[in-house]
């Protein structure tokens, strides 16, 4: 496992997800070592809209890589509220710059949810947990 950057401004889910504030909405994307295990991104799928509901630990897409096809989860609950349609053309941003590249927006139902995901030094160990 490489020297992998997990910021401190933001959680992270158990299946590599990050979710950052930004304003009253959580920006949503996947984290470098989620990047590093897929390899080159291929395609994003959003299955959702603007103004439709996601629910905590549900899949709201798809990312496809080179190696794999692996669901995105909600890292909480709430209305989505942006798409980054940027990916549609150019999914490969997230290869570029996972930790600046956001997926969906979220407005959030349950600000609790959001407290109960893992800060930085947790995500880091669940890592290195889970690279062995």
């Amino acid at each position: 496992m490489s020297n992998l950057e997990f910021p401190s401004d933001r959680r992270y889910t158990k299946d590599h997800e990050w979710a950052r504030k930004d304003g009253q909405e959580i920006l949503v994307g996947v984290s470098a070592f989620a990047v590093e295990q897929l390899g080159d991104i291929t395609l994003v799928n959003v299955d959702v809209k603007v103004g439709d509901s996601v629910e905590v630990g549900k899949s709201f897409g798809t990312i496809e890589s080179v190696k794999t096809l692996s669901d995105m989860f909600a890292p909480v609950s709430g209305k989505i509220t942006k798409i980054n349609e940027a990916l549609n053309d150019k999914p490969e941003l997230i290869n570029e710059d996972c930790n600046k590249t956001w997926m969906v927006a979220i407005a959030p139902s349950n600000p609790a949810e959001f407290e109960a995901l893992l800060d930085q030094a947790a995500y880091a160990a669940h890592v290195k947990a889970s690279a062995h």
